[in-house]
C-alpha cells in the first residue's frame, strides 16, 4: 500500500496555509500589548513539526504567548471559559479554511513527481492507495479535486483527513486506521510524508516511511 499526507507532499502548502491563517487573525488582538495576531514563517515552520491539525496549532499558539491569556475578537472580551476558546477556534479554522480554499482553487499544482508517481501506483491492481491528512476533510477535497483531478480521487482506496480520527498526528490513529480500511498488514504500507509528526505517526502506526522535503522542512534533521 502507499499512502500520501496531503499538505507539503501532494502539493507545497504550507505558505498558502501561512497566508490564510494571517488572514483569519486579522480580527484578533492580544489583549496585553494590543498587538496584531500575527504567525512568522519561522514560528509556523516550527508548528508544522511541533503540533498536528490547524485547531490544535491555534490552541498551542494561544495557550503559550501573552501567559496563556487568549485574543480578543473586534474589541470584544477575551475567551476564558474552554467552551469560549473552542468556539472561537471553530470560527477561525472556518475562516481560515474557506480563504484556504480560495487560495488552493486559484494556484496550487501538484508537487513534481507527485502525479506520476501516484498513476504508477493506481495502475498497479495489487497496491492500495491513499490519502491521509491531519487538516480539515473539506480543505483536502478541495486540494484533491483541484490537483490531483476527480478520475484519480475516484480510484483512491482510502482517503482520511483530520475530521475522521479523533487524535492527530504525531499519533498513528489516522495511518492504523487506513491500513485497516484498505485490508493490509502495517509493514505493506509505505507512507510519504514531509513532516516529523507525520514521519512519527507513520513509524507508529508500524509502517515504513518516505520523507519528502519543504521549505518548511529542510533544515530538520529527520
Amino acid at each position: 500500500g502507499l499512502l500520501f499526507d496531503c499538505d507539503g507532499v501532494i502539493i507545497e502548502t504550507e505558505a498558502i496555509h501561512l497566508v490564510a491563517y494571517n488572514e483569519a487573525w486579522k480580527s484578533l488582538v492580544n489583549p496585553q500589548t494590543n498587538d496584531p495576531v500575527f504567525w512568522s514563517i519561522p514560528y509556523y515552520d516550527m508548528l508544522q513539526n511541533t503540533v498536528g491539525g490547524g485547531k490544535n496549532k491555534m490552541r498551542y499558539y494561544f495557550d503559550t504567548t501573552s501567559s496563556g491569556v487568549w485574543p480578543t475578537v473586534d474589541g470584544g472580551k477575551a475567551p476564558e471559559t474552554d467552551e469560549e476558546k473552542t468556539d472561537l477556534v471553530d470560527k477561525l479554522q472556518d475562516m481560515k479554511t474557506e480563504i484556504y480554499q480560495d487560495m488552493v482553487r486559484s494556484e496550487a499544482e501538484a508537487r513534481p513527481g507527485l502525479l506520476s508517481l501516484m498513476d504508477q501506483a493506481l495502475s498497479e491492481p495489487t497496491t492500495a492507495v491513499g490519502v491521509c491528512s491531519a487538516s480539515t476533510k473539506s480543505a483536502v477535497e478541495t486540494v484533491l479535486s483541484v490537483v490531483l483531478g476527480p478520475e484519480r480521487v475516484s480510484k483512491l482506496d482510502v482517503f482520511l483527513a483530520g475530521d475522521d480520527v479523533t487524535v492527530k498526528k504525531p499519533d498513528p490513529m489516522i495511518y492504523s486506521t487506513a491500513v485497516e480500511k484498505v485490508g493490509l498488514k502495517p509493514e505493506d504500507c509505505v507512507v510519504v510524508e514531509d513532516s516529523l509528526i507525520g514521519l512519527k505517526a507513520a513509524k507508529a502506526a508500524g509502517c515504513s516511511c518516505i520523507i519528502t522535503y519543504t521549505d518548511s522542512t529542510v533544515n530538520e534533521d529527520f
